[in-house]
């Protein structure tokens, strides 16, 4: 996933979704390319750099200014031929650890209607930690990101793990781009692994995991804060 500033590119005739499905993925990786402007956008690859959807924010002004990175948004996720085949829902919730009553999370609908999954942040006095739930919010895997959450050259992993934390099954990377790059601009890069055989309701949830943990650690500041 890659974040841009400026305008998305136009869409272009590609993969087309049926109405009432989820999207299907490709089997083993995302790309996911992501910048900050204004509302947010984003492009989303495959693992051949091939895109395969954009995202984009949909917060007003007053709420990107007043709330900043822990800001309540949706972002609507369009195929190749503009049709939204998922929408995220983060309502607003507390920032800091240091109140475990009213922690992230985020909802994901695909299509735009239909709940699939949840990612629920867990209480954890060191470590960023999260659940994932299915469309009847039960339980299904875990997150576990690193104590120290800094990208300076080298990427940072979040591991998704099984739901007994023993195995680790894939993982979420904040990927560094270099130093000038982080340094001086708002693209950051992610990409996400996971199981080939992960359904694929949870590979879209996955998705949304990795919206909530770019504006949760590596939103930058200064723009439109």
């Amino acid at each position: 996933m890659e974040k841009q500033n400026g305008q998305m590119d136009a869409p272009h005739p590609g993969t087309n979704l049926p109405s009432g499905h989820p999207p299907e993925y490709p089997s083993a990786a995302f790309q996911v390319i992501t910048g900050f402007e204004t509302n947010n956008k984003y492009e989303i690859k495959n693992s051949f750099g091939q895109r395969i959807y954009f995202a984009a924010e949909d917060t007003d002004f007053c709420t990107r200014n007043c709330c900043g990175a822990s800001r309540p948004f949706t972002i609507r996720i369009l195929d190749n031929m503009g049709q939204e085949v998922i929408t995220l829902e983060r309502p607003l919730r507390c920032g800091s650890c240091c109140c475990p009553c009213c922690l992230q999370e985020i909802e994901i609908h695909a299509p735009p209607g239909v709940p699939v999954g949840y990612v629920n942040q867990t209480w954890h006095p060191c470590l960023p930690k999260f659940t994932i739930q299915n469309e009847r919010r039960e339980d299904v895997l875990k997150i576990t990101g690193p104590c120290l959450v800094c990208s300076c050259c080298a990427d940072v992993d979040f591991e998704i793990k099984s739901l007994d934390e023993e195995n680790v099954v894939g993982k979420i990377s904040k990927q560094w781009t270099g130093l000038v790059r982080e340094a001086f601009t708002d693209t950051d890069n992610f990409g996400i692994q996971f199981p080939l055989d992960l359904d694929v309701k949870m590979k879209a949830v996955m998705l949304g995991a990795c919206f909530l943990i770019d504006f949760m650690f590596f939103e930058k500041s200064g723009n439109n804060e």
